[in-house]
This record gives C-alpha cells, structure tokens and sequence, in this order.
C-alpha cells in the first residue's frame, strides 16, 4: 500500500508554478545586455539585475528542449552511469523559474520511460571558487516531498561529477550570482 502511494504520489503532478509573462522582457533584457556589454568593453565593473519574465524569455530561446517529449537518451549511455548535463537535458520537455525573496524555484518537467514526471526544486544560487552553486532547501518528484539529506546529496553529486563539474565553470569576468527581492543579479568584475 506505501509502494503504491509513493507511485501515486510520483506520477501526480504538483501544480505548476506560476511564472510572470511579459511580452516586453525580451526587449528590455537585450537593452540590459547591451549596457553590459559597453560596461565590460569600457573595464568597468557592472551588475545585471534580470526579473522573472526577462530569466523566461533568455531561457526559452536558449535552453534546448526535448521536442515533443521524446525520451532523450544519449547513444552509448550506459543506464547505471550518473547522467550527463547533456543527458538530462535532452529529456526535459519544460522549465519555470520562479524568483522568490532570495530563493529560486524551478519547475521541470521530464520525460523518464515514456511518462512525464515533475520535479520542483527550491533553493539558493551562489558562486563558489568560479563555479556555480545550488544549495536546495526542498523539492518534489511529482507530489512527493522530497528529503532534504537526499536532495543535498543528489545536487552535489551532479555538481562535483566529473562529467558536469567544468559546465558550472563561470566565466572569470562574472564574480556572483545570486537571487535578490526577486531578481537574478549576475556581478561582473
């Protein structure tokens, strides 16, 4: 009866989180851009503050999204080797973030086996020693909560494996990352 509560559980998706949407971010983040780029050309230090809609629109016309939901797997993968940046990736159909306080909130959705599940995750960003970092402070699989210990573990481990670990490298020129009343602030040394 637990097993198939846990099964249920996984397999009800948690209602979507609701991400601001508006049709002028995407004009308004690439005048940001531009000012960044002649502060960056001009040595200055500069901070760019991106709010929910602008991080929407950067993400969906950059972050390559598994058409039609089709199982992404990777040719050669093995199925008992850590996944891959790439490999996770290739099988996610959606994904919101939503900017709370000093938190970020990501809704996934994946494709795993043929069947969409949901992941939420809520948590901090930060930088540490050039990389980028995720402390989570909680998450569900479907409309199951998960625990905290194995959240930590599984975030660290796709942090520090040696696969993904250089794809978290951030560029020297960015000095911190981190969410502020609602907003993505990058610092630029």
């Amino acid at each position: 009866a637990v097993l198939v509560l846990v099964i249920l559980l996984v397999l009800r998706r948690a209602p979507p989180l609701f991400v601001a949407v508006d049709p002028g971010a995407r004009e308004r983040l690439q005048a940001k851009l531009q000012q960044l780029e002649k502060a960056r050309a001009a040595g200055q230090p500069h901070t760019l503050r991106m709010q929910e809609a602008e991080l929407g629109s950067w993400i969906g016309s950059n972050l390559a999204l598994a058409p039609g939901g089709q199982p992404g797997t990777q040719p050669g993968a093995s199925p008992a080797a850590e996944p891959t940046i790439e490999e996770v990736r290739s099988t996610v159909r959606d994904l919101k973030i939503d900017l709370e306080d000093n938190r970020l909130r990501a809704d996934v959705l994946f494709n795993f086996h043929g069947m969409d599940l949901s992941l939420l995750l809520e948590g901090q960003l930060s930088v540490q020693g050039g990389y980028l970092r995720f402390e989570p402070t909680g998450g569900k699989l479907g409309s199951l909560p998960l625990p905290q210990a194995a959240l930590q573990r599984a975030v660290q481990r796709l942090f520090d494996s040696p696969e993904n670990k250089e794809k978290f490298q951030l560029p020297p020129e960015i000095a911190d990352i981190r969410v502020e009343n609602g907003e993505l602030v990058l610092s630029y040394k």
